[in-house]
């Protein structure tokens, strides 16, 4: 998965969060998807089974990362478009070089065509926040990469985040504020950007990846503070299930509300929740690194806001 190394600070004061967290306070939902039924409903193990735990009563998933491996667990079925939703709790104190990966992709392995939706939680020294990388891949092409930090501390209790997967756009939510719209266009005969083709598996595990992860590499994984560990629960999904080898969402309808007139746009609230993102978390934004892209990508030119 590919990196931007160059990281921008940004800052936020204490009205704007003020004033974004009252819209938020105020703002009304049509999303209800609810959790899913047990583990073993909806999900196998990928590798290291004995990384794997959950909580007495079933309902919490650890997934845990020490210097001999980490551990993976994928959807039993494959999706083409929906609503995708997961509370996490992220590994807390001294993060440094560990990623926890939630992510949406065609094939079970890296494979060179595939299709993918990323969210990484990017861990940090001890006292430094979390940052949120969002990655989008069409055939196997990536390097659109966004970075956000958080309004919250993500190693203190869980928080939902959820991916809203159309033909029209891809928003990535965090507690239901938008915080990336990732949009499509008719416009372009030969889309090469925008992932609305190939059904796709979701994903989660923990790995180490501190050649990149923290400080473009720079800070390395304490294995003396493994295991290290992230807690899933709750994951909701309302999405077309692919069935072969007659899939029903082998093409678009409007009969689920995700591929409604309403789901192919931000709301006012949304909208308004969205730009107070813009302003304050936005940490890296592939669109406006014209160092790393002299020409920027087709798809830069397509307003969120539409």
């Amino acid at each position: 998965m590919e990196t931007q190394r160059r990281i921008i600070t940004s800052c936020s004061s204490m009205a704007a969060l003020f004033v974004f967290m009252t819209a938020l306070i105020a703002s009304c939902s049509s999303i209800t998807a609810t959790p899913t039924q047990s583990f073993e409903d909806n999900f196998n193990i990928m590798w290291s089974e004995n990384h794997f735990t959950t909580s007495e009563d079933g309902e919490i998933w650890n997934l845990s990362l020490d210097n001999d491996t980490g551990c993976g667990f994928q959807t039993k079925h494959m999706y083409r478009f929906g609503w995708f939703s997961m509370k996490l709790k992220l590994v807390g104190g001294d993060s440094a070089g560990v990623v926890t990966a939630y992510y949406m992709c065609s094939e079970n392995g890296a494979g060179p065509e595939r299709d993918e939706i990323d969210f990484e939680f990017l861990g940090n020294r001890t006292g430094q926040p979390y940052i949120i990388q969002t990655n989008v891949y069409k055939n196997g092409t990536g390097n659109r990469e966004m970075r956000h930090s958080l309004w919250f501390d993500p190693t203190k209790d869980y928080h939902t985040y959820s991916i809203l997967w159309n033909n029209h756009q891809l928003v990535f939510f965090v507690d239901r504020v938008p915080i990336r719209v990732y949009k499509n266009s008719d416009k372009v005969p030969n889309n090469d950007f925008f992932p609305n083709q190939k059904p796709m598996y979701l994903f989660s595990s923990i790995w180490n990846a501190d050649d990149w992860a923290t400080r473009g590499g720079l800070e390395k994984t304490d294995w003396k503070k493994a295991p290290f560990v992230s807690s899933y629960k709750d994951f909701a999904v309302e999405g077309c299930r692919w069935k072969d080898p007659f899939p029903a969402c082998v093409s678009t309808t409007t009969e689920n509300w995700w591929d409604q007139y309403d789901a192919w746009h931000l709301s006012k609230t949304q909208k308004m929740d969205y730009a107070w993102v813009q302003r304050n978390l936005v940490v890296y934004d592939y669109c406006k690194d014209s160092e790393r892209f002299p020409t920027l990508p087709w798809e830069c030119s397509i307003s969120p806001w539409a």
